[in-house]
Formats: C-alpha cells, sequence, structure tokens
C-alpha cells in the first residue's frame, strides 16, 4: 500500500551513490532502477510487465489502471533513459513474456533482497524502491510539468493525491513569481523608485 502522507525523493548525488553500488553488486539490476524512476511504476506493475504491454516503437507501456476511475490501463510515455533500459533487457531477455526475469530465466519477484542491500551499502537514508515514484513524481513538478498531467502519469485516482508534490520545487515556484517583477510594468516603477532614492542619498539626483 502507498504511504501517501510520507514524500521522499532521491537527490542527484544520492541517486549517483545507489546506482555506484548497483554497478558493482548487480549491475542486470540497473534497467530495473533507470525505469522505475522514470516511469514512476508501482513495484507490483513494474515486475508483472510483460512485453505484449510495451512498446519500444512507439516508445510508452501500458500499466494497469485499477486505482482510478478512467479504465483498467494507463499509457506510460518512455523517456530516452527508460528506453535504452528496456531495450538493454529486451536484449538480454529475447524469450521470456515477462519483462524482468532472474538468472535462471523465471519472472523476477520483486526487488528486496538485491534493492535494500543497495541502498543500505550506498548510505543513502530512509529510501525504499516505492520512493522512486516519489522521485520521479517530484522532478516532473520541479520540471514545471503541470500537476493534472502528473497525476495521469502517476495512475492517481484524485489530483488530491498529486497535490503532496506542489510544494516539492520551492526554487521553481520562486522563479515563477520573480517573473512579475520583470515582466510588469509595476516593476519597472519599482526598480526606478529605487534608483530615484538611491540617487537621492548620494547627492547624485537626476
Amino acid at each position: 500500500a502507498e504511504d501517501n502522507g510520507r514524500v521522499r525523493f532521491l537527490d542527484k548525488r544520492e541517486e549517483r551513490a545507489i546506482r555506484k553500488v548497483l554497478m558493482e553488486k548487480c549491475p542486470q539490476h540497473v534497467p530495473a532502477f533507470d525505469l522505475s524512476i522514470h516511469t514512476g511504476a508501482r513495484a507490483g506493475e513494474q515486475f508483472g510487465l510483460r512485453w505484449d504491454r510495451v512498446d519500444l516503437k512507439q516508445k510508452f507501456v501500458q500499466l494497469p489502471n485499477k486505482r482510478t476511475e478512467s479504465g483498467k490501463w494507463r499509457f506510460v510515455p518512455l523517456n530516452a533513459i527508460a528506453l535504452a533500459a528496456l531495450n538493454e533487457l529486451r536484449e538480454g531477455n529475447p524469450m521470456s513474456p515477462w519483462v524482468f526475469v532472474n538468472r535462471k530465466g523465471e519472472k523476477l519477484r520483486g526487488q528486496r533482497d538485491w534493492f535494500e542491500p543497495a541502498v543500505k551499502a550506498s548510505g543513502v537514508k530512509d529510501y525504499t524502491w516505492h520512493c522512486n515514484r516519489h522521485t520521479f513524481a517530484s522532478r516532473l513538478v520541479m520540471a514545471g510539468v503541470d500537476l493534472r498531467t502528473v497525476a495521469q502519469l502517476m495512475g492517481h485516482r484524485t489530483i488530491q493525491m498529486t497535490m503532496r508534490y506542489a510544494h516539492l520545487a520551492p526554487d521553481h515556484q520562486q522563479n515563477a513569481v520573480e517573473r512579475l517583477v520583470t515582466s510588469g510594468k509595476g516593476g519597472e516603477s519599482r526598480r526606478r523608485q529605487s534608483a530615484i532614492k538611491t540617487a537621492t542619498v548620494s547627492g547624485d539626483r537626476p
């Protein structure tokens, strides 16, 4: 079950730390990590993914949409990193119907036995696989993607579930309101008043 009250996402340093451990200890699972933070798929959705729900040419995956009222499936587009991860998995797994398989070619049950040790070894604190969804959503918000689109990509039942990410981009929000200063006449007036005040104090008023 999702923890709707807790938001924990990776910064770039933490991602590099986890990726370094994965590359050293279990490089075959790096594509799974990449796909998780670049699609926002739930663990059950991701590790239950079959190749007949993946379209590498059209660049999307079809994920269950059981938690929403819009239908049974949602289509999540693949960016360059997610697409590369799936192409790597396809090359290493040409026969199985399952996208994620173990060394025996059987369906991979999940990530706990390799991801949790990797996180611990990386030194990253208080981070679980489910937090990859938060990383996906928060990075979208910080990139300026609107919340309704984020909700659709995440497969949220309501927009209220997505609103928890609205506060995660303080710099982006600050930049948004600063645009009023540079684009409005009020900003020009305020700057001129400030310039006149400075000039008056210095005795060099125009």
